[in-house]
């Protein structure tokens, strides 16, 4: 699965596209220049169960480390992935 992004610098997106469809998405806001807040996680049922959100999530988590600043989990799901994997919290 291709994981792209889409960034306008107030907001922005990790997705998946099937076939020039959005199946999975990640969205996040600026939150000043030094964090991003995700808030909300969508994936679509031609996805489900093939870790697709955890891709979402592992691709902000490239981003923000390539770029020094931190995130803020909002969402349920990227926040229990957090809880749940000890090696994505540096980025917390």
């Amino acid at each position: 699965m291709e994981i792209k992004q889409n960034d306008n610098s107030e907001k922005g997106m990790f997705y998946i596209e099937t076939e020039n469809k959005i199946t999975a998405k990640m969205t996040y806001v600026w939150a000043g220049t030094d964090r991003i807040i995700i808030d909300h996680t969508e994936v679509g049922p031609e996805l489900k169960g093939m870790g697709a959100g955890k891709q979402l999530l592992t691709k902000a988590i490239e981003f923000v480390r390539s770029k020094g600043i931190k995130i803020v989990p909002l969402c349920p799901f990227a926040k229990s992935v957090f809880d749940k994997v000890p090696e994505f919290r540096d980025v917390l």
